[in-house]
């Protein structure tokens, strides 16, 4: 069925592409797990040829130099494409399940089996790593795709789209280029499985979208997520960790530390060498760094500056508008009330507070909304089991922090107000999949006993429920 309600002239055409890929996957050539092979070794060729173009687009989108383009953007995708070539024909096999002697003689299995045309839409921060990630679980589990790149990182979406474009027809895959007219026609069409990725307000948008249809959905959200530091430390490794996933895309990043919990004993100890790192890193002055990028326009640095508190920062606080900079900036004495702790930063600015009892923390933690990520810094093995029993999260990394986003054998999602559903590795395939119940019956042998009038066999069925079930 259609939706009724009519679109702007201009954006006719979408649901035009949608019904195209509707009446292409009933071709059914995308169920060929050969074929998919075969587009996922096309993508990984594109992608190696395009390398220069993507990081060009990157620095020209969000200042990122070379190098972190690669670590955080190119180089994890090309090992999740492969991944995916190297595995998807034991992914997409059926998998044998026990069946109850009740049932026999037959046969039990799980079948995965494409949704069918799905909507992927990404974000900016990462606006190439967090658009192809998806498409390669879509692809490998064989579904058609409409993607939504960005608007807020226009070069890399250009990009993007010429690679796709070049490689598979629309009715495969299609790009959707613009902005908030664009995804909102998008999102009145009838998919078969919708995978987003941005803010928790934008997320309840997209949910209640896809409620009118039932359509799945994946919700890559955020939230504030916690660095807890203990006072058993590796204080060198703890500091330089920190800063590091801190300031990874100028902490444009859904899992980077939000804020610092640190014991009160370590406290100093901790600041001090954090700023150390911060100018082995970046130098004395960031904003000449190659490597310390920009915020990604004007409005979210205007954000960001009204979270500054000039009277609390005891490290960094400079900012240039112009040139969309904001240098590594620590605040101390911070507490719930202030602006910069009502909302996700998604920004180079580190709020620090300090505790003495792991009760203090744990509070603090579980009485906001279930965080993307927590990371806790501890030699206590104790306290750490603690943490992380006590404490939701959508992941969680022990003793670094955004490093088990890159492992492909961790599924990776939130919770809560976090998101929903996870992926990477495999998971990107099972969650682009339906699971498909299979019972195959012989008709070599039919008990009487399953079939009315039952009142005489009540007892004999009780017995077989109870024990061949």
């Amino acid at each position: 069925m259609q939706n009724p309600v009519s679109v702007a002239p201009e954006l006719a055409y979408i649901p035009e592409v949608i019904a195209k890929q509707k009446s292409y996957f009933r071709k059914g050539e995308t169920l060929d797990v050969s074929f998919r092979v075969k587009q996922l070794k096309k993508l990984k060729k594109a992608v190696e040829e395009n390398m220069d173009a993507i990081h060009k687009a990157l620095f020209d989108d969000l200042g990122k130099s070379e190098a972190e383009a690669y670590l955080t953007e190119t180089g994890v995708t090309l090992k999740e494409i492969e991944a995916a070539i190297l595995s998807v024909e034991k992914w997409a096999r059926p998998r044998k399940v026990s069946t109850p002697l009740f049932f026999v003689p037959a046969k039990s299995k799980i079948l995965p089996e494409p949704f069918g045309t799905t909507l992927i839409i990404s974000p900016w921060n990462y606006p190439f790593q967090l658009l192809i990630s998806p498409i390669v679980g879509a692809l490998a589990a064989g579904n058609t795709i409409v993607c939504k790149p960005s608007e807020c990182a226009p070069a890399t979406a250009k990009v993007v789209e010429k690679i796709l474009t070049d490689i598979y027809p629309p009715e495969y895959v299609a790009v959707i280029q613009g902005g908030v007219p664009e995804s909102t026609a998008l999102l009145r069409e009838r998919f078969d499985f919708i995978f987003f990725t941005g803010s928790t307000h934008v997320g309840r948008i997209v949910y209640q979208a896809a409620a009118k249809y039932l359509t799945p959905v994946v919700l890559e959200l955020g939230g504030k997520s916690p660095c807890i530091v203990d006072k058993d430390i590796h204080l060198e490794n703890t500091a330089r960790r920190i800063v590091w996933g801190k300031h990874m895309n100028l902490g444009q990043t859904c899992i980077a530390p939000d804020y610092l919990f640190v014991h009160k004993s370590v406290k100093g100890k901790l600041i001090e060498r954090m700023k150390e790192k911060v100018k082995q890193f970046y130098g004395d002055d960031p904003q000449k760094s190659e490597d310390y990028g920009r915020i990604i326009n004007h409005k979210n640095f205007d954000r960001l500056a009204s979270m500054i508190d000039q009277d609390k920062v005891i490290f960094g606080g400079q900012t240039d508008r112009d040139d969309k900079y904001i240098a590594p900036t620590f605040m101390d004495n911070v507490s719930r009330e202030d602006a910069v702790m009502q909302e996700e930063i998604f920004g180079p600015i580190l709020p620090i507070m300090e505790y003495e009892s792991l009760d203090e923390v744990i509070d603090f933690v579980n009485e906001g909304e279930k965080p993307l990520a927590l990371y806790m810094f501890s030699k206590n093995d104790k306290n750490v089991r603690r943490v992380l029993k006590e404490c939701s999260s959508g992941g969680a990394c022990v003793n670094d922090t955004v490093m088990h986003f890159a492992n492909a054998n961790l599924p990776f999602g939130g919770v809560g107000e976090s998101g929903i559903g996870a992926y990477h590795g495999e998971a990107s395939f099972e969650v682009f999949s339906h699971k498909k119940s299979v019972l195959h019956k012989s008709f070599a042998m039919d008990l009487d006993i399953r079939y009315a009038p039952w009142k005489k066999n009540l007892s004999k069925l009780k017995f077989l429920m109870k024990n061949l079930v």
